[in-house]
């Protein structure tokens, strides 16, 4: 791959800047991921603020919840594309990993960070 896939959050209200702010003190890595709120927009212009996000790049979506306006605007646009991916529940154990793995293609970064972020839900013991 060329270039780095871009990861684009894509949230309610403000939690995609705040990951991605997170993401970038941990790392200090500052180009890796662009957020994108659905606050303040309909479905038609979410679509849009993803395709702009997106640039015609290969990409993995990281939305927050498995349902929604999120969901649902990220599965129309990867639909039927190779180069674009989809994970929800989006964490900053997920996003931590994808930052340092972007040269993987879309589906298998997805699914790399998908298993990170799953591996970082605990119920620690009292």
């Amino acid at each position: 791959m060329s270039e780095p896939l871009r990861g684009v959050i894509v949230s309610h209200a403000a939690v995609a800047q705040a990951l991605k702010s997170a993401v970038g003190t941990i790392t200090g890595v500052e180009d890796a991921l662009i957020p994108v709120s659905n606050d303040g927009c309909d479905s038609g212009a979410l679509s849009e603020r993803l395709a702009a996000a997106i640039g015609g790049k290969p990409a993995v979506l990281f939305v927050d919840l498995p349902g929604g306006s999120c969901l649902t605007s990220a599965i129309r646009l990867a639909k039927g594309r190779t180069d674009v991916a989809v994970v929800t529940g989006v964490n900053l154990a997920m996003l931590l990993d994808f930052v340092f793995h972007r040269d993987l293609p879309p589906l298998e970064a997805a699914r790399r960070a998908g298993e990170a972020g799953s591996k970082a839900i605990r119920t620690p013991a009292a």
